[in-house]
């Protein structure tokens, strides 16, 4: 009965994770875009994504409704307070994941692919042994 419920508890924790997947996704895509171009278009987004423009912006009314960007017709997106720490701990955590699939002898391409996925379901404490075990390779 105990295994039974761990089991469901993994389970509940992915689905969780896959539901907050896209919104992380986003938000770091807006950050990186501003960053690199100064700002952060729909258009640009659908063409990163390889998706179409109206799913972008179904992705993003739904970002804004979540409080993690603002819009305005015609206008860049904007990533509030909220969305800006979001995306700077998406950030972190897939820099985490990508130092440490190298520490361990995956290669370059491969590990950014593989970082891509794990940075969404890897939990804090596992992360902290990432960062320790690349800090210590690394010395």
């Amino acid at each position: 009965m105990a295994q039974r419920r761990s089991i469901t508890r993994a389970h509940e924790r992915t689905r969780d994770d896959h539901a907050s997947e896209t919104a992380e996704d986003y938000v770091e895509a807006i950050m990186d875009l501003i960053d690199e171009h100064g700002e952060c278009r729909v258009k640009t987004l659908a063409t990163r994504f390889g998706v179409s423009h109206v799913t972008v912006i179904r992705i993003v009314d739904r970002l804004e409704r979540e409080g993690l960007v603002s819009k305005a017709p015609y206008q860049p997106i904007e990533l509030t307070k909220s969305g800006h720490t979001l995306a700077m701990n998406c950030k972190r955590r897939h820099e985490i994941v990508y130092r440490f699939l190298l520490a361990i002898g995956v290669d370059e391409r491969t590990a950014a692919i593989d970082s891509e996925g794990i940075e969404h379901h890897v939990s804090e404490s596992t992360l902290v042994r990432f960062r320790e075990f690349t800090d210590q390779s690394e010395r």
